[in-house]
């Protein structure tokens, strides 16, 4: 069993930036040989994906946040990352990491709480 643990959200003004991290514990030998995303839900709407990185440092985005946001792994640490600049009110939600599959989307193991992301104009 894996355990998340999502950190680094808040209040900040559009055009700003925060740096999201997420921290897997337990069965912590899974981590590096996971692919890993980072996804977010805004009130109303579904959980989507915004950026994942595979297990060689291969990195995709979403449309929306390319160019602004960027994510990160550090296998020693467990941890991955999602440096998000230039945001805009519409990236408000909250953010979730999951290992996932490259192919099929599925991801792996339950969903940590989440850190809330509120971007204001």
């Amino acid at each position: 069993q894996v355990q998340l643990v999502e950190s680094g959200g808040g209040l900040v003004q559009a055009g700003g930036s925060l740096r999201l991290s997420c921290a897997a514990s337990g069965s912590i030998i899974r981590f590096s040989i996971r692919a890993m995303g980072w996804y977010r839900q805004a009130p109303g709407k579904q959980r989507e994906l915004v950026a994942a990185i595979t297990t060689g440092g291969s990195t995709n985005y979403a449309d929306s946040v390319k160019g602004r946001f960027t994510i990160s792994r550090d296998n020693a640490k467990n941890t991955v990352y999602l440096q998000m600049n230039s945001l805009k009110v519409e990236d408000t939600a909250v953010y979730y990491c999951n290992a996932r599959d490259m192919g099929s989307g599925v991801t792996y193991w339950s969903w940590g709480q989440g850190t809330q992301v509120t971007v204001s104009s």
